[in-house]
């Protein structure tokens, strides 16, 4: 049963539900159908397997959670980017694991939409948002990682179709994906920006290799891809061959500005949890009393209200048919720096509980340790925090370049 079907009988797909009914109903859904162990604040914690988490993301899609913006025609829900955002409220407020379709869902999906083929759209948005299609993101390489415009991977013209030779790295979950979507260069390398082009690229294709990169905390997420005379059809070519970098950069602007648009609230949820295993401690209930960690967790309160602040104003700046632009770029700067500011306090305080630790300790510990690992890595993706300082003097201080 929908999240809307629950408590509307009026409508399946609960088109009388608006303002506070509307998030009361994703809230209540979350709550009832969210599994103990899938939630990282709880003693009953298990990281889920990836069958775990796909079963998890089609419910929550066919409770309506998912792809809420998506027309109906390709499996959307067909509803605004300010419902959207109220479901990603709801959804950070819970120690819920990230999306193992995250790509297909903030990426993919968007460009498919923007510059797909009718036939394209149909076949691949239904199967990404019901979790039949898990895809990964073919940018990055080893020359070119936030520099898209030096990348080297080519694709050339085969008869009907095209044939693409190259490497990606830092690849995240492409073990786990069944396409791959890849940026390829068509033309020569001095054009640049000119020349790129899109492709939906299958990883059982014959010339594909995915060897995995294991990172700081021990998993196995990034990858590198390799592409070795692989062919691929036309149909599978996404947007004209000089479509790919236009294409690229106007979805990762609204990514950067809107894509887990849940952070903020996420955040708040950390430090929410952080606050309550300290003061469950005789010595961290003190310290966080005091002025100095007192201040420190004000300091994060409050980024974390800004960051509300950004992605709410996008959000209405989106709706209102207004341009994010290189503004996208404040918000990603924003939310990974001080993310890491903050993972970076709670393992400074957790490391002075008393000893021995109590239930509550252990399970923060646990938590935020995965979090101060994983957040090494918000300052790179998506635009390292030296390219988004770059976009923000470029092209909205609009300042002349040094020599």
């Amino acid at each position: 049963m929908s999240v809307l079907e629950a408590v509307s009988t009026q409508s399946v797909a609960g088109e009388n539900l608006t303002g506070e009914a509307y998030r009361d109903a994703m809230h209540r859904w979350l709550n009832a159908h969210l599994p103990a162990s899938f939630r990282s604040d709880s003693a009953a914690f298990a990281a889920p397997s990836l069958q775990q988490s796909v079963a998890w993301e089609a419910a929550m899609y066919r409770a309506g959670l998912t792809g809420i913006t998506w027309p109906q025609a390709y499996g959307g829900h067909g509803r605004s980017l300010r419902e959207h955002l109220v479901a990603n409220q709801e959804i950070g407020r819970l120690a819920m694991p990230e999306s193992v379709n995250s790509i297909g869902k903030e990426l993919a999906g968007p460009i498919i939409l923007a510059v797909g083929t009718e036939e394209q759209k149909r076949r691949f948005l239904p199967a990404i948002l019901e979790m039949r299609n898990i895809w990964c993101q073919g940018f990055s390489e080893p020359e070119a990682g936030s520099d898209l415009a030096g990348l080297r991977t080519r694709a050339t013209r085969d008869g009907d179709g095209w044939r693409i030779n190259g490497q990606k790295i830092w690849t995240s979950g492409a073990y786990r994906a069944q396409r791959c979507l890849v940026l390829a260069r068509t033309g020569p390398l001095e054009d640049r920006h000119r020349g790129l082009a899109m492709f939906a690229v299958p990883l059982d294709a014959n010339g594909v290799r995915v060897r995995t990169i294991k990172s700081i905390d021990g998993r196995e997420s990034f990858c590198e891809v390799f592409f070795d005379e692989v062919e691929v059809a036309q149909a599978d070519a996404i947007g004209s061959p000089d479509e790919g970098w236009a294409a690229a950069i106007r979805v990762l602007e609204i990514e950067r500005a809107t894509n887990r648009m849940y952070r903020a609230w996420r955040f708040e949820n950390e430090l929410r949890h952080l606050i309550s295993a300290c003061k469950a401690d005789t010595a961290l209930s003190a310290m966080v009393a005091d002025r100095h960690y007192a201040v420190r967790l004000g300091e994060v309160a409050v980024e974390i209200e800004v960051l509300k602040a950004h992605v709410e104003t996008a959000v209405e700046a989106l709706a209102s048919g207004d341009k994010i632009g290189a503004r996208g770029s404040l918000a990603k700067l924003y939310w990974s720096e001080s993310h890491q500011r903050f993972a970076a306090l709670a393992i400074e305080l957790l490391s002075q509980a008393s000893l021995p630790q109590n239930p509550a300790i252990k399970v923060a510990r646990r938590r935020f340790e995965a979090i101060y690992l994983a957040a090494r890595a918000e300052t790179i993706y998506a635009g390292t925090t030296e390219i988004q300082l770059g976009i923000i003097a470029d092209r909205i201080l609009q300042l002349s370049r040094g020599k």
